[in-house]
């Protein structure tokens, strides 16, 4: 994958991940469904600004993050639900981003060209590992 392709990809994958999180913040009441979004939305712009960090280190070109369709098809699914449907919604959407983000980082460390974007890759995938287990038990 080119390096322009991981930052955009990892982009959009962080932005779904903050967005949808500040979504289920407005209106859940399970204290584990607003630990676990507050911690994402922490996570994943700390994620965001290291894979920037490094694009520069490589002189990859960072445009700002857009959504895909199938994550603004999943952000209206979540706006559109309340209550506990909302807070079961995002919980499905999280395990599935989350295994489509470990996915991307791990196939970009194995196998991506620019070294800097490499090592973040690498250095996301144990925390997006983490993100997943915590997920399992919600």
């Amino acid at each position: 994958m080119p390096a322009a392709d991981y930052v955009k990809n990892a982009g959009a994958s962080d932005l779904f991940e903050r967005q949808s999180s500040q979504i289920v913040l407005q209106s859940t009441t399970d204290p584990k469904v607003k630990s676990f979004a507050n911690m994402m939305i922490s996570a994943h712009a700390k994620s965001t600004a290291d894979v920037k960090a490094a694009a520069a280190r490589s002189k990859v070109r960072v445009a700002p993050p857009v959504l895909t369709p199938a994550q603004r098809d999943m952000i209206a699914k979540l706006r559109a639900q309340t209550g506990t449907a909302r807070d079961t919604t995002y919980i499905q959407q999280q395990k599935t981003a989350h295994d489509q983000a470990l996915a991307l980082q791990q196939s970009y460390a194995s196998d991506g060209k620019s070294a800097p974007l490499k090592a973040v890759a690498a250095k996301i995938v144990p925390v997006v590992q983490d993100h997943i287990r915590m997920l399992a038990t919600m």
